[in-house]
């Protein structure tokens, strides 16, 4: 048995000082603590009873289930035991590897401790979605190019075929009613309704995940959802439990990186990368197999919020990232994406390049292995009716096609079995393929029958195979009818273990290597965003052990994060990864299209309206969105007026990518501060103060900011320099807007952004 390390740590010299757990110089401590004793940085290993309750937790009376007390004290329906047990309470040596053949094997069906352990997971919630509960949807079609024909036989991948899809995107950790701009990952789900079946891609905005074996999935949802005591904090990692959990976790570092860096606050969904995750197989028409990982690149590129921007959008607009799409489709601007492959050979070892293909916490660089197009994805429709759709459509990894086989990740067979699991459950009963949206759109005579919310109407007396009462029918295919057949993958003869191989034990490499693919400015972001997460972290000891996690990735990012959390910081226990970065990684440094870009023009009566509306039309005409900004609603301008769509009160910068000026509107009418407190108290010659907020709240986040005539006055006001990145002001609107679009096609102006790492 190991013994606990019987040195103090920070934490609890800390709560020795203050004279006990819960006082201090005898008032109360601040609220928050999660736990009612201070945990050790190291992971504790000495066997002991539960916590008791909080002094401020009480539960339910103990009656009987018919209302008569039973005198029981409370404590005494919480669990109990110093051990891990099952259901049954017979205890377990392991709850972190499934049962395997060989520690590369596939999963044993006969993992109980698996089946059970996911099986209840996929029934704590009724009936929203435990995890993925906040989502959006849109209808589209995608469009094979043909180049998969080497490496699938699937047929929605041929050239020209145009086959329909179902898309939703996702928050993971928010309920249904969070949300949309918080940092978190996305899921990136579609459903393909193709001739041959219905094929599922059930993936997320960043290409890694927390955990390597699908039986740690409730533990990872578990310590990052709210507090269970508290039910707070609603939609986001930044608490104890969840960094308590990837702290002592050390698999979970590579996505809480990514996380951490801005591809967890993207500016839209139709602006985020998409990956399936796994490694799967493909199969052609001869038989042969290759190794892939799916991606979805984005036409409009990889773009991202900065953190104030989306913490204003989140008290502004709790809708930005489903409005956005929606609004977008409605618009004609139908975002794009385009379906690749990294394509790698099927050998036994199932590695490329020393990268463990079944490793889920791992990438294969793209410079190693590019992505191959496949074929583009068009969402051009918006759902009619958000439950009917988007909340009862039911995504499931082992829906597949021809073409198409899984590999022996872990944690995809967890996934095989967890999502049908869950749809029983959420959808209420196992015939959730017959709903509307579930429905394929190829012939179904599966021989399943009844259940709950069975809508079909067989025919036939024989659902059973051989019969002869239905003319044998239905009768089984052959590979050349179209059958999904699997791949014949020859298994090694091993051992039932519930071990990982030796390849998964490397958790700091990619991490590294992520965070040395980073610009400058981005690492800033991410230094920035670990200081806000474990800053709102209570426990000094979870603080202390996540130094050390990101002192063995690098140590400008562990003094970085060290320095805002007043922590000293820790040297690395290992010498750190020797590793290339990947400029595929880095979202800056590129331009990208500026269809579906919303640029605010900022007008009042005294504008010149002319140029309002040639900017308009122009930016139309670009695939852009106009909106123009007053001091009032309804129009500007008695002849040929302008219509108003957002007002000095109603407007923030956080809608915007990028501002026009038409001249310096002054104080409006209700610009006072018990009318709306953005205005304060207005200087009476000078610009309406809720401008001046919007323009430097812009420039803040790096937005494109431009405007024509004597506009750039403004910019005095608010104390910015017309020569500065991203300023474009010019005589007409027609040269202010040519600059303006320039600027944008980078997304934001980085050069404002310094950095120091």
């Amino acid at each position: 048995m190991v013994r606990k390390n019987a040195s103090k740590t920070a934490a609890q010299k800390t709560t020795a000082a203050e004279g006990g757990p819960r006082k201090r110089g005898g008032s109360r401590p601040a609220p928050g603590r999660p736990t009612p004793e201070p945990p050790e940085v190291s992971e504790p290993t000495l066997p002991r009873e539960p916590l008791p309750p909080a002094p401020d937790q009480d539960g339910p009376a103990t009656v009987s289930p018919t209302g008569q007390p039973t005198g029981a004290p409370r404590s005494a329906v919480a669990q109990g035991g110093a051990y891990l047990t099952n259901a049954q309470g017979t205890r377990l040596p392991d709850s972190d590897h499934s049962l395997k053949a060989g520690a590369r094997g596939p999963v044993l069906l006969q993992d109980h401790h698996l089946r059970e352990k996911i099986t209840h997971f996929d029934h704590e919630r009724i009936p929203e979605r435990v995890v993925h509960a906040r989502g959006a949807a849109a209808h589209g079609v995608f469009r094979g190019y043909g180049t998969a024909a080497k490496i699938s036989k699937a047929a929605f991948l041929a050239k020209d075929v145009e086959t329909p899809v179902f898309v939703r995107f996702s928050t993971v950790l928010g309920s249904r009613g969070s949300a949309d701009t918080v940092r978190d990952t996305r899921g990136f789900a579609t459903k393909f309704y193709t001739e041959e079946g219905t094929f599922d891609l059930v993936g997320n905005n960043i290409p890694v995940f927390f955990i390597q074996d699908g039986i740690k999935f409730p533990d990872v949802v578990h310590a990052a959802k709210p507090h269970p005591d508290r039910e707070i904090p609603q939609a986001q990692s930044a608490h104890d439990t969840f960094w308590d959990f990837v702290s002592l976790h050390t698999e979970a570092t590579h996505h809480t990186l990514w996380n951490m860096s801005d591809r967890g606050i993207p500016r839209s969904f139709r602006m985020m990368e998409g990956f399936g995750v796994h490694t799967f197989r493909l199969t052609n028409a001869q038989g042969s197999t290759s190794l892939v990982k799916f991606h979805w690149k984005p036409k409009l590129g990889v773009h991202s919020l900065v953190w104030e921007e989306a913490q204003i959008t989140n008290g502004m607009d709790p809708d930005f990232h489903r409005r956005d799409l929606a609004d977008a489709i409605e618009a004609g601007a139908f975002p794009q994406w385009e379906l690749g492959v990294q394509v790698f050979p099927d050998t036994p070892e199932q590695t490329f390049e020393g990268i463990d293909l079944l490793d889920p916490t791992k990438i294969v660089p793209e410079e190693l292995a590019p992505v191959r197009p496949l074929g583009l994805m068009t969402l051009n429709a918006n759902p009619t009716n958000f439950f009917a759709e988007t909340e009862q459509v039911a995504f499931h990894p082992g829906h597949l096609v021809p073409g198409i086989d899984i590999t022996d990740d872990p944690l995809l067979a967890a996934r095989l079995f967890s999502y049908l699991d869950t749809q029983i459950s959420r959808l209420g009963g196992p015939n959730f393929a017959q709903l509307p949206i579930n429905r394929p759109h190829a012939p179904v005579n599966d021989m399943l029958r009844d259940g709950m919310h069975q809508t079909a109407v067989h025919a036939g007396v024989a659902p059973y195979r051989p019969n002869s009462l239905d003319g044998g029918c239905p009768f089984l295919a052959g590979a050349d009818e179209g059958a999904f057949i699997e791949a014949p993958v020859e298994l090694p003869a091993a051992r039932k273990v519930r071990e990982a191989p030796a390849s998964f034990a490397d958790h700091f490499s990619h991490p590294r290597m992520f965070w040395l693919s980073m610009t400058p400015t981005e690492r800033e972001h991410i230094i920035a965003a670990y200081t806000f997460e474990l800053g709102k972290c209570y426990e000094q000891a979870v603080k202390e052990r996540m130094l050390t996690v990101l002192a063995r990735i690098d140590p400008q990012l562990c003094e970085g994060v060290a320095a805002g959390l007043g922590l000293p910081a820790p040297a690395a226990a290992e010498p750190l990864a020797d590793v290339e970065p990947s400029p595929a990684l880095s979202q800056i440094g590129r331009t990208w299209p500026v269809d579906g870009r919303v640029i605010g023009i900022v007008a009042d009566g005294d504008a010149d309206l002319k140029g309002v509306r040639a900017a308009r039309k122009t930016i139309l005409n670009a695939g852009m969105v106009p909106l123009v900004i007053g001091p009032t609603g309804g129009v500007l301008g008695s002849r040929n007026p302008v219509t108003v769509q957002r007002t000095f009160a109603t407007a923030r910068s956080v809608e915007f990518d990028a501002l026009l000026f038409a001249g310096v509107p002054r104080a409006a009418a209700d610009a006072h501060g018990a009318r709306d407190a953005k205005a304060g108290a207005p200087d009476p010659d000078g610009p309406d103060p809720r401008v001046l907020l919007l323009l430097t709240e812009a420039y803040r986040h790096g937005k494109a900011i431009g405007g024509w005539g004597d506009s750039s006055r403004i910019l005095g006001a608010a104390g910015i320099q017309e020569d500065e990145p991203g300023i474009a002001f010019a005589d007409t609107s027609a040269a202010a807007l040519k600059q303006l679009t320039r600027a944008l096609a980078g997304h934001r102006a980085w050069d404002r952004f310094p950095a120091t790492v």
